[in-house]
């Protein structure tokens, strides 16, 4: 997860200037609101473009690590974009979504039970 959060810093620093750059100003007001939601699309996209596209991240392929559907096959569009969703809530509520895995059976992370996901060695 710290490697992983290196590698969002370095796209949501990019993604916040090219927006800076477009607003002509620090969000204030609306446009804070609207820069979050920019954010989290951007950090979205990020995700759910590299596990559809080979099933890792950077830093999943690091660690020798693929993210597959439940049943072994490459994870949906659907699977992908409710994964995101559900990680986000999970990790929130004091990494609930992570303190799950030593009690399932399969020691899968709760967002990923959640979205017919799981977690291979590569």
């Amino acid at each position: 997860m710290a490697y992983e959060s290196l590698l969002l810093c370095g796209v949501a620093f990019f993604a916040g200037l090219l927006f800076l750059g477009i607003s002509g100003s620090a969000p204030g007001g609306w446009l804070r609101h609207v820069f979050q939601l920019y954010l989290f699309l951007v950090i979205g996209l990020y995700f759910v473009g590299s596990w559809r596209r080979g099933g890792q991240t950077l830093p999943m392929k690091t660690w020798k690590l693929r993210l597959v559907a439940a049943d072994g096959d490459r994870i949906s569009l659907r699977q992908a974009v409710l994964r995101y969703v559900y990680a986000w809530p999970c990790l929130a509520l004091g990494g609930i979504g992570i303190l799950y895995a030593p009690f399932d059976r399969e020691r899968q992370f709760l967002h990923d039970r959640l979205a017919g996901t799981r977690m291979v060695r590569d």
